[in-house]
């Protein structure tokens, strides 16, 4: 299992994950795709679980809402 990646939307500011060699995700906040590799890169982890652990940290130290559904 590879590297996981926090990034931030360039359209809303939303932070998500990211596996590292992915090319693009779509922002679970605005619907925009997102060039993974272009993106603001917050932090890195190990596993997706404990990049879980630090996502949920910087979204409540910044008061981020959770995301759509659906």
């Amino acid at each position: 299992m590879g590297t996981t990646l926090i990034v931030e939307c360039p359209s809303c500011g939303g932070l998500l994950m990211a596996a590292e060699d992915q090319k693009t995700r779509t922002c679970p906040y605005c619907g925009k795709k997102i060039d993974v590799r272009r993106a603001n890169r917050l932090a890195a982890a190990e596993d997706p679980f404990t990049a879980s652990d630090i996502l949920r940290e910087l979204k409540s130290k910044k008061g981020f809402p959770k995301a759509k559904k659906g």
